[in-house]
């Protein structure tokens, strides 16, 4: 295994074609976005189906995200302008009741009530916070600002309040709509926007039902930050969305809220995910810039399971350039620099024979000289456990279920092997494992490996026992 850390690229105009798709993944791309923002279900579709036959040729598993629109607050349109220059000290108005005929004096906004959320002296920031307005008045739907910073202001950019508040539930009809549709799709996980409360979440787990595809809570507003320990649990995870998020809180405070948000994923064993301007500079450069570089680092040596770009892959210039830089960095980061991560986990008093077995296999293997763990497993649980523990000990799930060898791409330090057929014989498949790692190039001769596994083979939730072979010296374990 090259990398521990996993690279979630989104797929749009610039990189949705059968070779670029395959490029990124040769680059070490594990998991493909779709950002619903941008495309209908109906791109979705064939979107997913490019990525699937890419999966099949290359014979290897890789994770499908559609990420949910949200409830985002924009400004409307200003007739035929293209866009208007606001000036520092502008007298300058929002009215709920304009379409799109603003003017150089005002505009109309998606968010009806948005008159009702604010007062003066509020500071609404728009265009990710490049342009700011101060509310010197409110007047029937009119709110009348003074530009504090001006800039070019185009139609539909993003509207925040410093410091959050905005009465929006997270959930909108499009959302729901969009998740009824895309149920009989191949994909993986879901990520929520703009998420208020656990009820977003558990609101997307009713319509999602029985179906098997895990919940992203996206972290973008103030609101959240105060609720993150239920949002946490009700969620599959977390991701940190620094764009909004920081226009919200003031950049000013992100860094401590990233460090914050990545070590509560982990104390509830969530997946967890940073996002936004990761390498922004490479949707028209070849290489980031050294700031950007300390970025990644810092994210991949923080805990994270993943990093995500998105203008990056969707519509810049080199997509799977992107894609090797991070890797590159990746790998350098998780070799120079390795910490045990001081997270105060939240365990119940007992827990469950399967996450005992997997939980053991890491401690033990960092106590001994094992140099891999193979977790032949039918859900991914026992991965997901596992890879929770900060540790350089590579971990191989392998499993006949395709959904579970898709899912587990996103867990930081597990590489997915998807079996085709799994020995039922114990000492058979004890031996089929350690031939397909040997076949890979993980192991040799003489090395130590732990196997964790299950009484009833190919059982969900059944992983009971944990055993320590040694490669090329297994006649012992025949059973």
């Amino acid at each position: 295994m090259k990398k521990r850390t996993k690279i979630i690229a989104t797929l749009g105009p610039a990189s949705t074609t059968t070779s670029k798709i395959e490029n990124m993944m040769h680059a070490g791309a594990d998991v493909f976005r779709i950002n619903l923002s941008h495309a209908s279900i109906d791109d979705a579709k064939k979107i997913i189906q490019l990525v699937r036959n890419q999966e099949q040729k290359l014979g290897r598993p890789v994770a499908i995200m559609l990420d949910l629109q949200g409830q985002k607050v924009r400004i409307k349109g200003f007739g035929k302008k293209p866009y208007i220059t606001l000036k520092t000290g502008d007298k300058f108005s929002i009215d709920t009741r304009l379409n799109d005929n603003g003017t150089q004096k005002s505009v109309g906004v998606t968010f009806k009530n948005l008159h009702k959320n604010v007062k003066p002296g509020d500071e609404l920031l728009l265009s990710d916070a490049l342009i700011k307005l101060k509310v010197e008045n409110i007047k029937s739907n009119v709110i009348e600002t003074v530009v504090q910073r001006g800039g070019k202001l185009k139609p539909y950019q993003g509207v925040n309040k410093k410091g959050g508040g905005l009465s929006l539930s997270g959930i909108t009809q499009k959302d729901k709509t969009d998740l009824k549709k895309s149920l009989s799709l191949e994909y993986d996980y879901v990520a929520v926007s703009f998420v208020q409360d656990e009820s977003d979440i558990n609101n997307i787990r009713k319509i999602v039902k029985k179906k098997d595809i895990k919940i992203i809570a996206k972290i973008e507003r103030n609101e959240a930050i105060n609720k993150i320990d239920k949002i946490t649990k009700a969620a599959d995870g977390l991701l940190v969305a620094r764009g909004d998020l920081g226009v919200e809180i003031g950049i000013e405070q992100l860094p401590a809220t990233q460090k914050l948000l990545i070590r509560k994923a982990i104390s509830f064993d969530k997946i967890v995910i940073v996002a936004t301007q990761m390498m922004e500079s490479m949707i028209t450069n070849r290489v980031p810039t050294r700031a950007e570089v300390f970025d990644v680092a810092n994210a991949v040596t923080s805990g994270v399971d993943a990093i995500m770009f998105s203008a990056e892959t969707a519509i810049g210039k080199y997509p799977s350039e992107v894609i090797s830089e991070a890797s590159r960095i990746c790998i350098e980061s998780e070799g120079a620099y390795i910490r045990p991560l001081s997270v105060d986990r939240v365990v119940p008093k007992t827990l469950p024979v399967d996450q005992v077995i997997a939980l053991s296999a890491v401690y033990s293997a960092k106590l001994t000289k094992v140099v891999a763990i193979a977790a032949l497993t039918e859900t991914g649980s026992t991965a997901l456990w596992m890879s929770r523990v900060q540790s350089n000990i590579p971990i191989y799930a392998m499993t006949q279920n395709d959904r579970t060898s898709r899912r587990i791409c996103l867990y930081k330090g597990v590489q997915s092997i998807k079996l085709d057929k799994l020995e039922e014989n114990h000492a058979q498949a004890n031996m089929q494992v350690i031939s397909l790692m040997r076949k890979i190039g993980t192991v040799k001769k003489g090395d130590l490996v732990i196997i964790t596994k299950g009484d009833l083979l190919g059982t969900s939730g059944g992983t009971n026992a944990m055993k320590v072979v040694e490669v090329g010296n297994m006649i012992e374990i025949n059973e």
